[in-house]
């Protein structure tokens, strides 16, 4: 019982939930960058360049053919225009991880330049009664 019980208390701890939550929200961010790479970077830019789709550039090494036994062997090639894709895809997730962790770290320095308050000031009417008071204490 005891490990299950250190499992649990591992489990539940901030890091580790903050850990959770971060993954799934990666992936889901992840969906969302390729999508739009994938749907609204690239044909653009495949259009600018001839009308290119990124995805069917290729580096045929050897053509498809039928084998003796009547199948099928696919072509072996070098997609090259599915590395340029997620390239793209790459960039768009580390810029955006960089601005993410630039506002973290403006904020952490926000929080460190805060000035401590100076030390309360003291009244010089509430001294001078101090000082009576201990005046008439010692009389």
């Amino acid at each position: 019982m005891g490990l299950i019980k250190e499992f649990k208390d591992f489990a539940v701890k901030g890091n580790v939930v903050d850990l959770a939550v971060a993954v799934i929200i990666g992936a889901a961010f992840g969906k969302v960058v390729s999508s739009l790479v994938k749907d609204i970077i690239m044909p653009p830019i495949g259009l600018l360049v001839g009308g290119v789709d990124f995805t069917d550039l290729v580096v045929v090494l050897k053509d498809a053919y039928i084998d003796p036994a009547g199948e099928e062997i696919a072509a072996v090639t070098i997609n090259y225009g599915t590395f340029i894709q997620f390239t793209v895809d790459f960039a768009i997730v580390a810029f955006a991880v960089f601005m993410i962790v630039k506002v973290i770290n403006n904020l952490k320095k926000k929080e460190e330049a805060a000035p401590t308050p100076p030390p309360p000031t003291v009244n010089k009417t509430e001294v001078l009664l101090e000082q009576i008071r201990d005046l008439l204490k010692t009389k």
